[in-house]
């Protein structure tokens, strides 16, 4: 990490000349500006920078979309402020002379844009500290690596890619030696700039690989997931490969997901999960029945894409249904852990969820389930995959958006402009996919329908 004194001294040296201001949009994307380090150190440390309004108003393509609130064609697409959070300031080691600051969103009187993903975390993060917690979060990440570069993957329609690694390589060394000239600047690319890896390991797929952070506070794991997902994907592309974090890239692959580690710690810095003699407590049991309660209706912000709902398949390693149980696979919250380690691990997102808005809906849901005491129901011992044995997460977009829609939870815990924003958000997507012919429907249809 890097303080404003080290970044001036850094700038005199001509060591750093490039300061990148980014926030996280809807999508989970960095967005921003690159700034000349002597501009920065001047003004924006002090005024910030400003860009327009129709960030948080785009889809994939970059497209302006109708329905949003805060910014509209009928407003004219404004500014908004883009402020720096100075305890983010890191370098960018893969980038030569570059720094990186995240930023929060705020209105032209200072006040936080609501619907920003950061922010959204922020406020559950601030309603934890009232009731006395500091919530530990920490994600794990998995992603495909293609010997394609970006550019020839998308002349080649990103269909027919070639995995670096032609077999199942869970746990393997020699395979992920062969890798290991993309993983090891990977990993050593995030420890200097601040975002400390556990390790990395061969993933269930050709290709599939995962690298793990050390847990932190909710908003600190989020801040790192944003920059290193970012982040192995301009080592990929410096390599001349290509990285995806597609929750499922095709029919015929494993699922990349991002389980989801959390605990609440207390005032004495203790979990709270455990009492003295590490007996699990009411507090655990109550903020894992909340995130049972919650989970299906807050299934836009766990997974946001119709891409998403691919990988909830049966036997393949990714959770069906919303069960819990201990050190259980199958299940869609496995409890792990021991003593002050103890922990719920969410294995329902996928690697495409934004991690502002995941991490924030998985706390809102716990935080509700200690305020009302809600249990969490029997332990699922066994296979959840068995039809009828455990109650199903949504396994659709529309199913996951009429959820959102009719959830007074997540207007009461987001907020009503919040919940307004992602349902527009869901809404457009779905709308969009809908529209779209696919392979599938030409590969069955073309000849012989």
């Amino acid at each position: 990490m890097l303080s404003l004194d080290d970044l001036r001294k850094e700038a005199e040296a001509g060591t750093i000349d490039t300061v990148v201001a980014a926030f996280t949009d809807m999508q989970g994307r960095l967005f921003g500006k690159r700034i000349q380090v002597e501009y920065f150190l001047e003004e924006v440390v002090d005024h910030g920078v400003e860009g327009c309004n129709y960030l948080l108003a785009l889809d994939m393509e970059m497209e302006p979309v109708p329905g949003y609130e805060m910014a509209n064609w009928e407003k004219g697409y404004g500014d908004f402020g883009i402020a720096p959070d100075m305890s983010t300031l890191r370098r960018v080691p893969w980038l030569e002379q570059n720094a990186l600051v995240l930023c929060d969103v705020v209105n032209h009187d200072g006040t936080p844009v609501v619907a920003s993903p950061r922010q959204v975390l922020i406020a559950n993060y601030e309603r934890a500290h009232e009731m006395g917690y500091t919530p530990q979060f920490a994600t794990e990440l998995e992603f495909y690596l293609y010997k394609e570069s970006y550019a020839e993957a998308h002349e080649k329609d990103y269909a027919g890619l070639t995995p670096t690694i032609p077999y199942i390589l869970d746990y393997h060394i020699l395979a992920t030696t062969m890798d290991e000239q993309y993983l090891g600047p990977i990993r050593r690319g995030m420890h200097a700039a601040g975002i400390p890896v556990e390790f990395s390991k061969g993933e269930a797929w050709y290709g599939q690989h995962e690298v793990n952070m050390r847990y932190a506070d909710a908003i600190t794991s989020a801040d790192r997931h944003a920059i290193y997902k970012n982040g192995v994907k301009e080592i990929a592309f410096l390599n001349g490969i290509s990285a995806s974090f597609m929750a499922k890239p095709s029919e015929k692959d494993i699922g990349s997901s991002c389980h989801v580690h959390s605990s609440l710690v207390g005032a004495d810095g203790k979990s709270v999960f455990v009492d003295e003699n590490g007996e699990e407590t009411d507090t655990f049991r109550h903020y894992l029945g909340g995130m049972r309660r919650h989970i299906k209706e807050l299934a836009l912000m766990i997974a946001p894409a119709i891409n998403s709902y691919k990988r909830y398949a049966a036997e393949s390693w990714a959770p069906t249904s919303i069960s819990w149980g201990r050190d259980n696979r199958t299940c869609g919250f496995r409890i792990v852990g021991h003593g002050q380690s103890r922990r719920v691990e969410c294995r329902i997102p996928g690697a495409d969820m934004n991690p502002y808005l995941g991490i924030a809906a998985l706390l809102a849901a716990g935080l509700d389930g200690i305020e009302n005491q809600i249990d969490p129901g029997p332990e699922l011992v066994g296979n959840a995959y068995e039809a009828g044995k455990a109650e199903p997460f949504p396994s659709t977009l529309h199913e996951a958006l009429g959820l959102w829609e009719g959830s007074e939870f997540a207007k009461r815990a987001l907020g009503e402009a919040v919940h307004a924003h992602y349902l527009n958000y869901g809404r457009y997507e779905q709308k969009e996919f809908d529209q779209v012919v696919t392979d599938y429907e030409r590969r069955r249809m073309f000849e012989r329908g």
